[in-house]
């Protein structure tokens, strides 16, 4: 059966209500996170010393109660899969359903082969450019995780870096896209606005991660108008962050090379 492109599917929505759609929703999502990580970048940038003496932490405790924690982990996965859901619901109230944007059943072979190729290409490339970053002071030193070592550690951050990736390849890849092209935005204008926010929620973390996850951005963002495929991106994303979040832990104690 032949894939339906996004940026082919016809809609009757009014130029002014897909606007105030998309500022609606970046408002509460990651357009709302890219403000505040550009106030966190200056206010490591006016702090005493060096940038990567600083720290920040992805996964952090938050609660003393073990219970609590585990419970209000996984209340900060739903809360990711909802940010998804909602760009799902609003390309398919727009006429643009899972199937247009390869996001229907996935099939194994090629998208698996794709995804790992994906992930390597950004996660081999994206560690050596933080360490480099961190450095060369452009980049705080990064903690994925600083959650306790109790046994459902590796299942909150399994489940929060598939969370990451299904929230935000949907809403920064396929929804922002094809509502920017349905505005009548070109391509590469709607890359670069896709990269560029993906670029600016990063920036808490330091230039180079806004810098790296730019490029993240162009490059998944290219294969998604390439080839209209969705479920790629999201299980590559998914692989880097479980790498990155699962791998830290256990590996924290007994790396010397690893920051943090």
């Amino acid at each position: 059966m032949d894939r339906v492109h996004p940026e082919k599917t016809p809609t009757t929505e009014s130029p002014r209500s897909i606007r105030i759609e998309i500022v609606v929703v970046l408002l509460f999502t990651f357009g709302l996170s890219g403000l505040s990580s550009i106030l966190s970048l200056v206010e490591s940038a006016l702090e005493q010393g060096a940038l990567s003496d600083q720290t920040v932490a992805i996964n952090v405790p938050q609660s003393t109660l073990g219970p609590i924690d585990f419970l209000r982990q996984l209340i900060g996965v739903v809360r990711l899969c909802a940010w998804g859901a909602l760009g799902l619901y609003l390309l398919w109230r727009s006429g643009i359903g899972p199937r247009a944007i390869g996001f229907a059943r996935p099939r194994l072979r090629p998208h698996v082969l794709h995804s790992v190729g994906l992930a390597a290409i950004i996660g081999i490339p994206g560690l050596l450019f933080y360490l480099v970053a961190v450095a060369l002071d452009l980049n705080v030193t990064v903690l994925p995780s600083t959650l306790n070592d109790v046994w459902w550690r590796p299942i909150t951050l399994t489940l929060s870096a598939v969370a990451n990736s299904v929230a935000e390849e949907v809403l920064v890849v396929a929804w922002l896209i094809s509502r920017l092209r349905a505005l009548g935005w070109t391509d590469n204008r709607s890359l670069l606005a896709s990269a560029v926010l993906r670029g600016s929620y990063h920036l808490y973390q330091g230039f180079g991660a806004g810098v790296g996850n730019l490029v993240m951005g162009l490059i998944f963002g290219r294969y998604f108008q390439r080839t209209g495929r969705l479920w790629p991106l999201v299980i590559a994303h998914a692989l880097i962050d479980i790498v990155a979040f699962v791998g830290f832990a256990a590996l924290r104690d007994h790396v010397s090379w690893l920051p943090g």
